[in-house]
């Protein structure tokens, strides 16, 4: 998911010119409740900020519109096409009402972020525990980006220059591996070290106009594919396939924007449970339109024969595919900085919250982070694994377990679990715990068994 940018934290109350702002404000819970300058700049600036439903609908869907659309059709490919769209529906309701959840936990802890909220409701190790899968979660669709970029800049350099791969030294050009390097150094490097997130406020719009043409690109070159790139047509029409659970993962990576919502509600402004509710709805009910039509349209043409990334396919020549693949990979030169920048925010909030800022320490963590997700990418590029294991994981744990834990946390314990106002909060509780734990013992029965064919890298 890409990482919304340009938004005012919830906590940003909104200000009329009356109101009396004050010179000091209390520090977070582990300074004690100590008092700390306030910069009246950014109270300033955030005093009439906040925007329309609009807005909100627009940055919701965007952010749950990301990259992990493009792994949907194998998605369903693993879950059997009638379990797979049922998955899609089911998960995307689950996903509408846990984004509300992590508002509602919030407004009954009174704090004014995801990692407060756990803080205040399990203490060190809650706060612990969502710093971890944070960070696993940008990290591993950082590492997917990689592999996407690998995936559709050589296509589309072989296409505009067929006879690239004869030239010496050139034909550099059109090996995987070189672009995932050349790009990952020259362009995301760069772009990876600035410290101002809004720097890339504009990767946002990118990231949509690209989701868009690649959903059209899938549902009008559907149909013109050469059989000899169709899957089985009787494997079409499936209820259930053996990968039930490595569907669920990738499902859960494509819709999870939990780390999103606090912000989305602030941005808000009349930021109400209401409203935000509205904004939950209109906005996933948008995407799963998208995913649906990508899934749908790309599984029926591939079937068994459906890749981690849809895009590979299709030929190398399709034009439209390759506008695709253009617009993806050159998403992803911008989009990856942006998930670098939350692994960065969480080491920074979690070991260095109480020291000023050092830019040794900026650069060093931002060159570990970023070359290593990038020795994932040239080793690996299966797609499709890399979603399971991210989306099974930490997906799992921010959208399912963690928001529904606390609200069994902060909601009246005199009342049962098996209440009506709490089942459906264990409910989801013990589903992501299943889904995580399985996911778990599949990543351990990758490791030290044969399972399935290894996917060979495109060069």
């Amino acid at each position: 998911m890409p990482l919304l940018v340009g938004l005012m934290d919830a906590s940003a109350a909104r200000r009329t010119p009356d109101t009396i702002i004050p010179m000091y404000e209390a520090d977070s819970m582990e300074n004690g409740g100590e008092l700390r300058n306030i910069d009246l700049d950014d109270l300033a600036e955030k005093q009439w900020s906040g925007g329309g439903l609009l807005n909100s609908v627009a940055n919701m869907a965007n952010s749950i519109l990301g990259a992990g659309i493009i792994g949907l059709p194998y998605a369903v490919s693993q879950a059997g096409f009638f379990s797979g769209i049922v998955l899609l529906v089911v998960l995307c309701a689950v996903t509408d009402w846990t984004i509300r959840l992590v508002v509602i936990n919030a407004k009954l802890s009174g704090r004014t972020s995801y990692i407060e909220v756990m803080n205040s409701c399990f203490g060190p190790s809650g706060r612990a525990a969502v710093s971890f899968f944070q960070f696993s979660f940008a990290f591993g669709g950082m590492c997917a980006f990689g592999i996407i970029i690998g995936d559709t800049i050589p296509h589309v350099i072989r296409s505009v220059f067929p006879t690239l791969h004869t030239i010496p030294i050139l034909s550099l050009l059109t090996n995987r591996q070189f672009i995932i390097v050349l790009c990952t150094t020259c362009v995301s490097y760069p772009l990876s070290l600035y410290r101002d997130i809004h720097k890339l406020s504009r990767a946002s719009g990118l990231a949509l106009f690209s989701m868009l043409i690649i959903v059209s690109a899938v549902l009008i070159e559907g149909s013109h594919v050469s059989p000899g790139l169709r899957g089985d047509p009787s494997k079409r029409l499936t209820v259930i396939g053996p990968g039930i659970f490595q569907a669920i993962g990738v499902i859960s990576f494509a819709f999870v924007c939990h780390h999103n919502s606090l912000l989305i509600y602030g941005s808000l402004k009349t930021p109400t449970l209401d409203r935000f509710a509205r904004v939950t709805h209109i906005s996933t009910i948008i995407s799963l339109v998208a995913c649906c039509t990508l899934a749908i349209s790309g599984f029926l043409v591939f079937t068994n024969r459906t890749e981690g990334n849809i895009l590979n396919n299709f030929s190398g020549n399709d034009l439209l595919i390759n506008i695709a693949r253009f617009c993806f990979g050159l998403n992803m030169f911008t989009t990856l900085p942006l998930e670098l920048f939350v692994c960065r925010e969480v080491i920074e909030q979690y070991f260095f919250s109480h020291e000023s800022y050092n830019p040794q320490r900026h650069v060093f963590f931002t060159t570990t982070i970023l070359f290593s997700s990038m020795l994932l990418s040239l080793i690996t590029c299966d797609l499709g694994v890399t979603l399971e294991i991210t989306g099974g994981v930490s997906a799992t744990a921010l959208a399912y377990i963690f928001p529904a834990a606390c609200y069994l946390k902060l909601s009246d314990p005199h009342v049962p679990w098996h209440s009506r106002a709490k089942l459906p909060a264990a409910a989801c509780f013990a589903f992501g715990v299943a889904v995580m734990t399985v996911s778990l013992l599949q990543i351990v029965q990758r490791a030290y068994t044969p399972l399935g064919e290894p996917r060979m890298c495109i060069t």
